[in-house]
């Protein structure tokens, strides 16, 4: 999956306020009566139905409407629109806009086309000069998506996405901080897990459900090793015990690879404190998992494959972490 433009700090900091503001506009737009959708296009709402009116807003993707009526050409709508881009508010607007890219439970295959255009979104956030707001745009479409049509096949990988998402913004923005680099995972401010928890709770036993519980682990890292055999021995356990409760999950084999090259790791920061015994076995458990990965998951070529790499590195005594010149 992509990495997208880290998430304002802002944001991050004013989120009861922000989450007040929004809760408030959704309420509006969910008074007015009519059929609900989201756009899949960016729009313009005038004030009447005519491109020579006044317009009253832009509108991005992903953003819910109540339709009002309709006229030919023209849809009358209460849509929200961002009110202040800094700090992420919304707002309500009442007014017309070309009736195109707006769908709603009853246009055939709206869900796919949502699931198609927020896809086409990640695309442009993971890409150099790709859209500005792509990501959130992404966001939106596959919330809106499990929430207009909750019976799509779609559901399940629509809330992963959405949830993969906002895990990533925020993870982005972890990793400009200072506490970033602190030894210690419980001295920084945790990613949210609620919606990879949703997701483990509504789909438990899905490959969505096992992915979810792989971003979790990012709570659990350490920032810097220090060449300290803590953070690698504890990663390296929290690895394995996903790997043996997620045996089917596509990010099995990657979690065995980061397992046995912490092992890898510690043989160089035990070589350094003259803990030859403790080295060995490190080497020993990192050639262990490593067989491991490549018998059970001998499909994952590349996994498979850096793990044969790995085996030949701790065999030969190249190290894997810290200085391998020699």
């Amino acid at each position: 999956m992509p990495r997208y433009n880290r998430i304002s700090m802002i944001t991050r900091f004013r989120l009861p306020f922000i989450a007040a503001i929004v809760l408030l506009a959704s309420s509006f737009v969910f008074a007015a009566v009519g059929p609900r959708g989201l756009t899949i296009r960016e729009g313009i709402i005038y004030v009447s139905p005519d491109t020579s009116s006044a317009k009253l807003s832009n509108i991005a993707r992903g953003r819910e409407v109540v339709v009002l009526e309709r006229t030919p050409g023209w849809v009358h709508v209460v849509g929200t629109v961002q009110s202040n881009p800094e700090l992420e508010t919304e707002r309500n607007v009442t007014g017309w806009m070309v009736d195109k890219g707006v769908i709603t439970p009853e246009v055939p295959e709206g869900d796919k086309i949502i699931f198609g255009e927020a896809v086409d979104s990640e695309y442009q956030a993971s890409e150099r000069g790709g859209r500005r707001g792509a990501a959130q745009d992404a966001l939106r479409l596959y919330s809106g998506l499990a929430e207009y049509f909750p019976n799509s096949p779609l559901v399940a990988e629509a809330m992963y996405r959405a949830a993969d998402i906002r895990w990533q913004l925020d993870l982005a923005d972890q990793r400009t901080r200072p506490s970033a680099k602190l030894r210690d995972p419980s001295m920084r401010l945790p990613i949210d897990e609620t919606y990879m928890k949703r997701v483990m709770k509504k789909y438990p036993g899905t490959k969505w459900a096992d992915l979810a519980a792989y971003h979790l682990i990012d709570n659990k890292l350490c920032g810097e090793w220090e060449a300290e055999a803590e953070c690698p021995v504890k990663e390296s356990e929290v690895y394995v015990k996903y790997a043996d409760e997620h045996p089917k999950s596509p990010k099995a084999p990657e979690a065995l690879y980061n397992a046995a090259w912490r092992q890898a790791a510690l043989i160089t920061i035990y070589k350094t404190d003259n803990q030859q015994k403790k080295a060995d076995d490190a080497a020993a458990r990192s050639v262990s998992l490593s067989k491991r990965l490549i018998s059970q998951y001998s499909d994952a070529s590349d996994w498979s494959n850096r793990a044969e790499t790995l085996i030949y590195m701790v065999q030969t005594g190249i190290p894997a972490w810290g200085n391998a010149v020699e």
